[in-house]
């Protein structure tokens, strides 16, 4: 199964955008299960733990004053506030899983995607819903917010579909197996990529 994502020493980099509840994460889990040198990137956060969640595999729980540390030390490729929530991902963590020759799929949204443009290779894929209204049937279905939060997440959603332009691919995820073999497909094309 190896050889189909070629033999590069060093992993790449897939930066990933979606609204909340479009399967993003369930997408990424599916590729885990079948290429091993798939991982996800673990951000830092400031919100609590769900229930469930653990530290470290999840993400890594610090509080406000620990990430403003992190920022002012420069410890991060990207970061956002979110809901009044920060969220981090760590630079040398990153550049230690590609040089362990993973491929490095960062899951952020639209604003953290802009702050990355240009400042080092990668390929940008955005997974969006059938519709808002098939996304808000999901958030609701999923039971893990509030009504008002669901909201919040709608209004964000629509203007993160706004950005779907500044990105390499575009995976409408309507059936899930459809979605997962255009993001199978994806990773295998660009792990061929011939670069000079």
């Amino acid at each position: 199964m190896d050889s189909l994502l070629g033999t590069h020493k060093k992993g790449l980099l897939f930066i990933m955008s979606a609204p909340a509840g479009t399967g993003k994460t369930t997408l990424i889990k599916m590729l885990q299960n079948e290429f091993p040198q798939v991982i996800q990137s673990i951000s830092f956060t400031t919100r609590k733990p769900r229930e469930g969640e653990m530290d470290g595999i999840d993400y890594f729980f610090i509080d406000e004053n620990e990430f403003q540390k992190k920022i002012t030390a420069e410890d991060f490729l990207e970061y956002v506030k979110l809901y009044d929530t920060y969220y981090g991902t760590s630079i040398r963590w990153v550049r230690d899983k590609i040089d362990e020759g993973k491929h490095v799929f960062l899951v952020i949204d639209t604003q953290g995607a802009k702050q990355l443009r240009g400042r080092l290779p990668a390929t940008y894929i955005f997974i969006r819903p059938p519709s808002i209204e098939t996304l808000r049937e999901r958030l609701v279905k999923r039971g893990t917010e509030t009504s008002e939060m669901v909201a919040k997440r709608l209004a964000w959603a629509e203007s993160e579909m706004k950005a779907v332009a500044e990105y390499d691919y575009q995976i409408i995820n309507d059936d899930l197996n459809t979605a997962y073999e255009e993001l199978r497909a994806i990773l295998i094309a660009e792990s061929h990529r011939y670069t000079h």
